[in-house]
């Protein structure tokens, strides 16, 4: 049975909506998110998506690695969207052109990082891209200090952000959210190479703990002219690593404890430092053993909450950390739920998560991670309709 829209009335601007829920007080009804880098679209789906709604927009793709589409402010408004992104760029004199390749008899698009990793896709698929190439696979700790590593306070990675930020703060009645503000130990990997990475852990951890300092140095000093420009006009500020994966953490929690925290939490305390802005940290899996690790770290928001992991159940999770950490997605089984069935069912799956989440704030609405190719969409209309429906507070 549908609810009754006629005795809802919203009372708040979205920015204050926001800033309520990821306070853990009751706004009038459920912030709703979509266009980050984790709460995104794939741009097959939001071309799929537009067109059912008879949008017209240009594909702008924001995130090359994962193919995700800028949303445009006409789907934003449709589907009473809450927050606004901005974020930062390259370093002055970076090429992030991608390359038309041919290799092995099929053409490939190559996008190389400024941390000298190569992005692959073919070009007969073009739905994301994976690592083809990592600069320190066959490194020693000695090559490091002569590896070239990226200037993370290059003045042209935020020429022109704090306007950017400024025509969002006054000219709209959005949140502010930031891009990626660091990511300590995945980067490593991607240099390294992710099984060579897991071995190093085990086998030469004072490798691991150089490059992540390397690593870390240049998303402090990134973090540094990032809040020189937008400290104070940000509310949310992401950061990240994946920890879990579908049925636990991806390596030891002691050799995270050891070598990655302390890392990850001189990075956040030193944004804290600087910013009133809510510090979000996203960790797909099943990532409960963690949760108390980054409160310690000083997080105040979970990305994205998959439900579908081991031991992520959502009225665990509410009842359990729903005080003291915002939990920022998990809407939806994105796993065996969202692709595959009707409208109905996805509209009950919506009323009965905010039946757990709503309680007392600290909950905003996403799909567990970026939206994906392939799926219907009338189940992504049916998604953020009844996120709005169902959202309203008594």
């Amino acid at each position: 049975m549908a609810t009754d829209m006629t005795t809802r009335k919203e009372t708040m601007s979205s920015k204050e909506r926001v800033l309520a829920a990821i306070n853990h007080q009751t706004p009038d009804r459920v912030p709703i998110d979509l266009g980050g880098n984790q709460t995104g679209i794939h741009k097959f789906a939001y071309q799929a998506l537009i067109d059912h709604l008879g949008i017209k927009d240009e594909i702008r793709i924001m995130d090359a690695v994962q193919q995700l589409a800028q949303p445009c402010e006409e789907l934003l408004q449709r589907f009473h969207v809450d927050t606004r992104y901005i974020a930062a760029g390259a370093a002055d004199g970076f090429d992030g052109t991608i390359q038309i390749n041919r290799r092995r008899d099929r053409i490939w698009h190559d996008l190389t990082d400024e941390f000298g990793v190569v992005w692959s896709m073919p070009d007969n698929q073009r739905l994301y891209m994976d690592i083809s190439h990592h600069p320190l696979a066959d490194a020693t700790i000695e090559d490091l200090g002569d590896y070239p590593f990226p200037k993370g306070d290059d003045p042209g990675r935020f020429e022109g952000l704090r306007d950017r930020a400024l025509a969002i703060t006054n000219e709209t009645p959005y949140a502010l959210v930031s891009g990626i503000c660091g990511v300590v130990y995945e980067t490593c990997w991607y240099m390294r190479g992710l099984e060579a990475w897991y071995i190093d852990l085990l086998t030469q951890p004072e490798f691991c703990e150089a490059l992540l300092d390397k690593v870390l140095r240049f998303w402090m000093d990134w973090a540094r002219a990032f809040l020189d420009e937008v400290g104070d006009l940000v509310d949310v500020i992401m950061v990240g690593d994946d920890l879990a994966g579908q049925d636990g953490p991806l390596f030891r929690p002691a050799i995270y404890r050891q070598m990655i925290k302390p890392r990850q939490k001189q990075l956040v305390q030193y944004i804290r430092s600087r910013t009133q802005a809510k510090m979000w940290y996203h960790t797909c899996g099943a990532c409960r053993e963690y949760i108390p690790d980054l409160s310690d770290n000083g997080i105040d928001i979970l990305n994205p909450i998959q439900i579908s992991a081991s031991d992520m159940d959502v009225a665990k999770l509410k009842r359990d950390f729903g005080d003291t950490m915002v939990l920022w997605g998990g809407a939806i089984d994105a796993q065996h739920v969202l692709p595959v069935v009707t409208s109905e069912v996805i509209r009950e799956e919506v009323r009965r998560h905010l039946e757990i989440f709503k309680p007392g704030g600290g909950y905003v609405f996403n799909n567990v991670h970026n939206i994906q190719a392939g799926v219907p969409p009338e189940n992504i209309v049916a998604l953020y309709d009844a996120a709005y429906e169902f959202g309203f507070y008594q």
